[in-house]
């Protein structure tokens, strides 16, 4: 009996598959915006007794949002709240566009349209709680996670398998660069090196 010889490195190809229809809603998406609290995090906020916020974030979800950027899709951070956590985060992962203690998501939104220069049909957004709704509402792919309000989840396009925190932006960043073609690319690339970048 042969033993065939192993073929180094095994090939890899996409594994995901989304509903067509969702694919082509996010074709045209060109920035991404993320809540923080229960979608970046699982909307648990713990306060020490000196009163610092600590935050958990997901690292697959960092990585998802590095490849946004690295396919041309700009990654956003728009959110209610403003902790020095939030504010490292979104600097480790190179967010240029990031607003904090946010009350009003839809003006903060449109000002982030014009300063881009994109219209709401090149925009996707992930929330989870009311506030989010009129960004959701607008934008040409809306995404909730999967504990996300009732409302929340009404309006959505898609609802992650996954909790807020636990990988529920990934699979909205996953969502979005198989929409846009840079998904099989970006995974082949993560083969040769380790961050994915061209060498």
């Amino acid at each position: 009996m042969t033993i065939p010889t192993p073929v180094w490195p095994r090939p890899v190809g996409p594994t995901l598959h989304f509903p067509a229809e969702l694919m082509l809603a996010a074709q045209s998406v060109r920035a991404a915006i993320f809540d923080v609290d229960g979608c970046l995090t699982d909307g648990r906020i713990y306060i020490g007794e000196a009163g610092e916020t600590v935050k958990a974030f997901s690292t697959l979800d960092g990585h998802g949002i590095k490849l946004l950027a690295r396919a041309g899709i700009v990654p956003v951070v728009i959110t209610g709240r403003d902790t020095p956590a939030v504010r490292r985060r979104c600097a480790d992962l190179g967010i240029v566009h990031a607003l904090y203690g946010i009350h009003d998501k839809l003006a903060a939104a449109e000002q982030v349209l014009q300063t881009l220069a994109l219209d709401w049909q090149e925009l996707a957004v992930i929330g989870d709680d009311w506030p989010d709704l009129p960004l959701m509402v607008r934008c040409a792919l809306a995404c909730a996670p999967a504990q996300a309000h009732a409302e929340v989840r009404a309006v959505a396009h898609h609802v992650t398998a996954v909790p807020g925190g636990q990988g529920a932006a990934r699979e909205f960043c996953d969502l979005l660069l198989m929409a846009g073609g840079h998904y099989a690319s970006l995974l082949a690339g993560h083969l040769t090196t380790l961050d994915g970048a061209a060498r």
